[in-house]
C-alpha cells in the first residue's frame, strides 16, 4: 500500500472512531435523560397517590361507615367482612327523602312565644305552623315558655329535633332558626309589632286581620299561642297539616327518644304495662283549688301557693263543690278504687307519668297497697341517665309522653293538655286503649260506695258499663257552634286525619279499617 493510500485509510479510521465515540456519548445522554424523566413521572405518581390516600383517610374519619369501613380493605379490623359490614350498615340511619321546598312569595316573618306546659305548647306550635303556611310567611323557630310555674329554661332545640322540624315541613312552610341578618338588628332593638291573637279564631281572622299586619311591619310577634285556632269549621287540608306537624314534624331530640326506648324496653321485659297520668301534683291542686283528702296544713299550703301567682285568677274556691262537678283530679285513693273496679290486674306494672306526687309516699300508699308494681322513671333509671333533664320539666314531660304512647293502656286522672294530646296521638297510632274517666260520674259513685249505699259488685259493674264506650275508639268530634271551649278538643280527637271510618249517607259508621 502506498503512502497516500495509507494516509487516507488512517484518516477514515480516525473519523469512524470519532463518530463511534461521539454517537455513543449522544446515545448515553439520551438514555440518561429518559431515565430521569421516568423517575420524575414515577415520583409525581407516588406523590399524587399519597395525596389521594391522605384525603381518603380524612374522609374516612368523617364518613367511615359510608366510604371505607364498609369495604373489604386494610381499614377493616375484623376478619369476617360480611358480618362487620352488616353491623355497620345496620347502624346507619335510614335515608329519608326530603320533600321539595315550597316556592312562594314571602309576605314577612312570624315570631311566636309559646305559653304553658309542654303539651299546651306542642299543640300551639302545630297551629302556628299551619297559620304561617296559609299566610305565606316565614316562621322563626318557636320560643318556649320560660316564665311559667315550672320556670323551665329549655329551648326548642333542647326538646325537639329542630333540623327535622325544619326539613320535614319545608314543602309547606319556610322555617328559619332565627331572623335573617338584615332584620336581626330590628329584633334586638324591639322594632317589630307584637300582640296576642284572639283565641279560637278561624283562618279568615288570620288572613283578614293578621296578614295585613305582617305585610306592614315585616316582622310580627305573637306572644300567646295556646288555643288560637278553632277546633272545627276549618278546611280539611288545614286540619291535616296540623296533624302532620304534630305526628311527623315534632320529633323529640335523639337523646330523649333513646332514653324513652330504653324505659319502654325495661317495662316490656316484665310484661304489659299501664301508664297512669296521676295529675296529683302540688301546682295542679293549688291552681284548681282541689284539696279533697288533704289535712288542714296542706289546705293552707295550697291556698298560699295559689295566692302567690297573680296570673292564677281564681283565688277563693270551694273544693268540695268543684270536686262534685268533676273538675278535680282523682286522688290516689279514688284512682286505686277506680282501677280495681275496671278490672285492672293488681300485678300489672303501673308507670306513673307525672311530677312529684303531693304528699309523697304517704299519699301514694293508697295506690301502692292495691297495685304493688308501681314504678317511675326515677326508679327504672340511674340518676346519671336523667341528669341532662333534671330541673327541666318539659324534657321530663317529653320522656313521659313517649312512654305513654307505647303503653298497653293509658289512664289520665285529669283531662289536662297532656291527657288530651296523648289521647289524640294514641288514636292516630291505631286507637290504642285510652280510658277516658268521667270524674263527675266517678266521685259521686265513689261517695255512695264509701257510704255503704252500693255493694262492690254493683259499684264495679256500674263503673265498667259506663266506661265501655270511653276507651279511645273511633268517634266523630263533638261540635257545639259558637262554644269552642265545650267542644271535643281537636288534638284529643283529630278526626279528619284518621281516615279510618267509612260513613253512609246518613253519617252512620259502617266499618273500621286499620
Amino acid at each position: 500500500m502506498c503512502k497516500s493510500e495509507k494516509s487516507i485509510y488512517h484518516r477514515k479510521l480516525w473519523e469512524m472512531k470519532v463518530k463511534f465515540l461521539g454517537g455513543s456519548k449522544f446515545k448515553n445522554s439520551l438514555v440518561s435523560r429518559s431515565r430521569m424523566s421516568l423517575w420524575m413521572i414515577r415520583a409525581m405518581t407516588i406523590l399524587l397517590l399519597w395525596s389521594c390516600f391522605v384525603h381518603l383517610v380524612a374522609l374516612g374519619e368523617m364518613w367511615g361507615p359510608r366510604l371505607l369501613k364498609g369495604w373489604p380493605s386494610c381499614f377493616n379490623h375484623g376478619h369476617d367482612f360480611p358480618m362487620a359490614a352488616a353491623q355497620d350498615m345496620a347502624s346507619l340511619p335510614m335515608k329519608i327523602a326530603l320533600p321539595p321546598k315550597r316556592i312562594y312569595q314571602n309576605n314577612g316573618y312570624l315570631m311566636i312565644s309559646c305559653n304553658g306546659g309542654l303539651n299546651q305548647m306542642r299543640a300551639a306550635i302545630c297551629d302556628m305552623v299551619t297559620i304561617a303556611r296559609y299566610m305565606n310567611v316565614t316562621l322563626i323557630v318557636p320560643e318556649l315558655d320560660k316564665t311559667s310555674f315550672w320556670n323551665d329554661p329549655s329551648e326548642f332545640k333542647d326538646i325537639f329535633d329542630v333540623d327535622h322540624f325544619i326539613t320535614s315541613l319545608r314543602d309547606e312552610v319556610r322555617i328559619l332558626k332565627e331572623v335573617p341578618p338584615r332584620l336581626k338588628r330590628r329584633v334586638e332593638l324591639g322594632v317589630y309589632h307584637t300582640m296576642p291573637p284572639i283565641s279560637w279564631s278561624n283562618m279568615s281572622y288570620y288572613q283578614d286581620q293578621i296578614l295585613p299586619l305582617v305585610k306592614k311591619h315585616k316582622i310580627l310577634h305573637l306572644n300567646k299561642t295556646d288555643t288560637r285556632l278553632v277546633n272545627n269549621e276549618l278546611p280539611v287540608e288545614v286540619q291535616k297539616l296540623r296533624c302532620r306537624v304534630n305526628f311527623n314534624g315534632l320529633r323529640f331530640t335523639p337523646k330523649i327518644e333513646e332514653l324513652g326506648r330504653r324505659v319502654v324496653k325495661i317495662l316490656r321485659e316484665k310484661g304489659p304495662f299501664l301508664v297512669l297520668h296521676l295529675r296529683y301534683e302540688m301546682d295542679m291542686l293549688a291552681f284548681s283549688g282541689c284539696s279533697h283528702g288533704c289535712n288542714r296544713y296542706e289546705e293552707e299550703e295550697l291556698t298560699r301557693m295559689r295566692y302567690a301567682y297573680p296570673w292564677w285568677k281564681e283565688k277563693v274556691i270551694n273544693s268540695e263543690l268543684k270536686r262534685k262537678e268533676g273538675l278535680c283530679p282523682l286522688t290516689p285513693e279514688e284512682t286505686a278504687l277506680t282501677l280495681s273496679a275496671l278490672g285492672i290486674d293488681r300485678n300489672v306494672q303501673i308507670y306513673i307519668a307525672a311530677g312529684e306526687i303531693y304528699g309523697g309516699k304517704r299519699r301514694l300508699k293508697a295506690l301502692t297497697d292495691v297495685f304493688p308494681n308501681v314504678v317511675r322513671k326515677e326508679t327504672l333509671l340511674d340518676s346519671s341517665d336523667l341528669s341532662f333533664c333534671q330541673n327541666h320539666s318539659s324534657q321530663m314531660a317529653a320522656l313521659d309522653y313517649l312512654i305513654s304512647l307505647e303503653s298497653d293502656i293509658f289512664v289520665p286522672t285529669y283531662y289536662g293538655n297532656m291527657a288530651k294530646v296523648v289521647e289524640g296521638h294514641r288514636r292516630f297510632l291505631g286507637f290504642k286503649k285510652t280510658i277516658e274517666l268521667n270524674r263527675k260520674f266517678l266521685v259521686n259513685l265513689i261517695d255512695e260506695y264509701y257510704q255503704g249505699m252500693l255493694s262492690w259488685e254493683v259499684f264495679s259493674t256500674t263503673v265498667k258499663s259506663f266506661h265501655a264506650t270511653r276507651m279511645g275508639g273511633p268517634k266523630k268530634r263533638l261540635v257545639i257552634p259558637n262554644k269552642p271551649k265545650e267542644e271535643d278538643y281537636f288534638y284529643a280527637n283529630p278526626y279528619e286525619c284518621l281516615q279510618l271510618l267509612h260513613e253512609n249517607e246518613n253519617g252512620n259508621s259502617l266499618d273500621e279499617t286499620k
